[in-house]
């Protein structure tokens, strides 16, 4: 028997060597080492320019050690003139996994592992669970919001897991019930319909003295009964009842709650992209006139849904959720005070679609993850607990990379990395240890941030090599806090927290 597509990817991934990246070698202390991917990136089975294997030997030739691929699940719009919706509408498509066949998908990305052994690629997806409409066609202010609300997904293994997310437009993911057989119901026009049809009267009429037999027939009816039926059919139709109308504008984010949940729950880990990017065009669509496409800045979504695992804190748009007492701040707040069941970490985010596409590079933002294993299971892993940091690079020559970010206490003899939890017992010598290089070893000027709870603690000036242990004297022995660090310079970092949580 053929195994799982996600079985067969893990099973290559445990495969590999482990050959240490430029970016750095064992922390020994910790016992895990740096895995340097770039995270949202598109092949050409979506809206990329390159193939699955281009991007792997583009990686390859850049050192990376992994592609986090985020192809677009789906990119289907319609819209419906009302009454008749299902009948004069509009549908625009363009090329997607769904369209592709999932199934076709993840034996690619197995197939392509298996030739390219020293990157791991990790399937992935880029999915708008929702758009709406609003305006109309005779106002000429017809507009379709939030097709650009996106999230990543990546961990779903099999073509069962993608076709139950509920996404406008999936129709593996809509539901049938009473509602479907109500649909069906025009079709007992028919009867009536068959009936006329065949249905006759004779009478007999003299022309002259000469008698002729008539025959009234009721076709003309019979046929415009049967168009009717087969209107309305077609109105219907596809039977199965989306989750969430496109056509209703108040459902908030329950739509992307649906989404993360049902992905958490087949085993997936779920990413919101670029919370802070807009997008917004004017576009003709034919007899639909202009239609205006927007999606605005969704930062608060990372304080409205739950059970997501990290946003992209690090990407080419300007960003306020990320600094000192934003919506991220809020949010780590909200878990350390206990209304939280997970904190919200974050990435470095690509959104790679080919070398020759807003001139990016697909090293430009990368996010380097502290692994056990270098394999997809370790990466996975190193995702869910945080421990990874976010860094885009200004410059082709080199980059900045983060050796050492620990809250340590008791005189260094305990301490906790990223992602992780210090309960200090009782100390009151808290100290943030920053390390910072360059990866042509370098000496380049760079600005530290220390930010606990929201509040900036420290602000240090130096180059690299950065090394700086700094004792924060304002804490209370009780507190609950949180640490991280940005770093910028010739490129940026920003770190995950560390938690400091007393014992009761």
């Amino acid at each position: 028997m053929t195994p799982p597509y996600g079985l067969k990817i893990l099973v290559m991934a445990a495969a590999l060597g482990s050959t240490v990246p430029a970016w750095g070698g064992d922390t020994s202390e910790t016992g895990v080492r740096p895995l340097v991917a770039a995270l949202h990136v598109h092949s050409s089975i979506s809206t990329g320019g390159l193939s699955l294997e281009q991007v792997v030997e583009q990686a390859e030739k850049l050192g990376l050690d992994a592609v986090l691929l985020s192809d677009n699940f789906l990119l289907q719009y319609e819209y419906g003139i009302w009454p008749l919706r299902g009948v004069f509408r509009r549908t625009v498509a363009l090329p997607s996994v769904l369209e592709h066949g999932v199934g076709q998908y993840l034996a690619e990305i197995a197939a392509v592992q298996a030739r390219h052994q020293g990157v791991l690629l990790i399937p992935g997806i880029e999915v708008a669970p929702h758009y709406y409409w609003t305006g109309s066609l005779p106002e000429r202010n017809l507009t379709m919001h939030d097709a650009q609300k996106n999230l990543l997904v990546f961990g779903l293994a099999q073509p069962e897991d993608y076709a139950a997310l509920p996404v406008a437009g999936n129709p593996s993911s809509y539901r049938y019930g009473w509602t479907s057989a109500l649909s069906l119901t025009p079709g007992l026009l028919f009867v009536p319909a068959a009936w006329l049809w065949r249905r006759h009267n004779y009478r007999t009429r003299l022309v002259g003295v000469v008698p002729y037999k008539l025959t009234d027939r009721y076709r003309t009816p019979a046929l415009l009964l049967a168009g009717l039926a087969l209107l309305l059919l077609l109105h219907a139709s596809p039977l199965g009842q989306p989750v969430f109308s496109i056509y209703e504008s108040g459902l908030g984010y329950r739509p992307y709650q649906a989404l993360i949940d049902t992905a958490v729950q087949r085993g997936g880990t779920v990413v919101w992209s670029m919370p802070e990017a807009r997008a917004f065009h004017v576009q003709a669509y034919g007899l639909l006139g202009q239609v205006t496409i927007k999606t605005n800045p969704y930062p608060d979504a990372l304080l409205f849904t739950t059970g997501y695992t990290a946003f992209g804190g690090v990407y080419e748009e300007t960003r306020t959720a990320t600094r000192p007492g934003g919506i991220w701040d809020q949010v780590i707040g909200l878990y350390l005070n206990g209304h939280r069941a997970k904190p919200p970490y974050a990435t470095g985010e690509l959104a790679f679609h080919g070398p020759g596409h807003d001139a990016k590079a697909l090293d430009r933002v990368l996010t380097v993850f502290w692994v056990r294993d270098r394999t997809a299971a370790g990466l996975a892993e190193a995702m869910q607990a945080g421990h990874m940091y976010g860094v885009e690079q200004y410059r082709k020559e080199f980059g900045l990379r983060l050796e050492s970010f620990r809250v340590e206490c008791q005189g260094g003899s305990r301490g906790a990395g990223s992602g992780d939890t210090l309960d200090p017992q009782g100390a009151r010598d808290l100290t943030v240890h920053v390390s910072v290089s360059a990866t042509d070893r370098g000496a380049h000027p760079i600005k530290v941030t220390i930010i606990r709870s929201g509040q900036v603690v420290a602000r240090l000036v130096g180059e690299t090599p950065f090394d700086h242990r700094f004792v924060d004297e304002r804490v209370h022995s009780n507190e609950r806090m949180a640490y991280r660090v940005e770093i910028r310079g010739d490129g940026e970092i920003l770190s995950n927290p560390i938690f400091v949580k007393p014992s009761a």
